[in-house]
């Protein structure tokens, strides 16, 4: 199955007749990129507040996350011949001859500024017959359409995971590499508790001073557990890209966890010479490869 990235885009141009021998052509687009959630923005033509509902409607059933943007641009292949709202402009008329009257003013109705009022000048073909089959028209294209933009999404969303497994693998053999100083990491901390010891054994013996260092120390020094939770984070992030469906705020959530790890064997392993200084190498290096990882889990679905 895999991931899927939010990143796609798909249109579709289509030509629909609309009687009288009216042809209307309209493109029908989707845009997405990454969201925390779905987020449905529509830009439709005037009159199609049914077909924005079904639209949404759709959307929802076959997105899960992501900025998606639908747009519907319309153009008509026959001239449209131009006429205008004779209610709306006689209603103008008349109000003009009205308020001439009472106030005994003189002037003339203003065409132009007739003409300007909203809905004045229409399309003589502009019918609800139009609308009708344009609307019927969207509903039968937007599946295939959506179609093709999971077909990019999950384009996109496999490099993404090529990208994601080669980071895994990275972060699993700098684990294993950690695992292999882990003798050395151990014995430069024998070598500073025993250090201490003598120090605390000198002028003023404190035992309490002493137990204290001791238990620090052993603390510090037991790297095995963040080794093996970082395995446990890497092998549960490889079977969710292997799963595929709505990951992306799981592998998030992981990369969160792994990089609290990361933090935590460089800060035990901090300070030691030797040996010590490649594990703070490879300890950043884990960093900066979960960080990459993050960025790109962003983007997915």
């Amino acid at each position: 199955m895999g991931i899927s990235s939010m990143t796609g885009f798909a249109r579709a141009q289509v030509s629909v007749a609309a009687g009288d021998e009216n042809q209307l052509n309209y493109t029908l687009t989707i845009k997405t990129v990454n969201h925390r959630f779905l987020d449905l923005q529509f830009r439709l033509p005037p009159g199609l507040d049914a077909l924005e509902m079904e639209l949404r409607r759709v959307l929802k059933e076959n997105l899960i996350r992501g900025h998606v943007d639908l747009t519907l641009s319309v153009e008509r292949s026959s001239q449209m011949k131009a006429g205008y709202n004779r209610e709306l402009i006689a209603s103008y008329l008349s109000a003009f001859e009205a308020a001439r009257s009472e106030h005994r003013l003189i002037g003339e109705p203003d065409l132009n500024a007739a003409l300007r009022l909203p809905g004045a000048l229409q399309g003589e073909d502009r019918s609800n017959g139009d609308m009708t089959a344009l609307a019927a028209s969207v509903q039968e294209q937007v599946i295939p359409l959506l179609d093709r933009l999971k077909m990019m999404r999950a384009r996109e969303g496999e490099a993404l995971e090529s990208n994601l497994r080669g980071t895994l693998d990275r972060l699993a053999t700098a684990t294993n590499s950690i695992a292999e100083l882990r003798p050395e990491i151990e014995k430069r901390y024998e070598e500073r508790l025993a250090q201490r010891l003598a120090a605390a054994v000198g002028q003023e013996f404190n035992q309490q001073r002493v137990l204290e260092e001791v238990a620090m120390l052993v603390e510090r020094s037991d790297v095995s557990e963040e080794l093996a939770r970082m395995m446990t984070h890497i092998e549960h992030f490889r079977e969710l890209l292997s799963a595929g469906g709505e990951a992306g705020k799981k592998l998030d959530f992981l990369l969160q966890e792994m990089n609290r790890e990361a933090n935590t064997l460089l800060s035990k392993t901090g300070g030691i010479s030797g040996k010590g200084t490649r594990v703070t190498e490879l300890g950043l290096a884990m960093k900066a490869e979960i960080e990459k990882a993050r960025e790109q889990v962003q983007n997915v679905e």
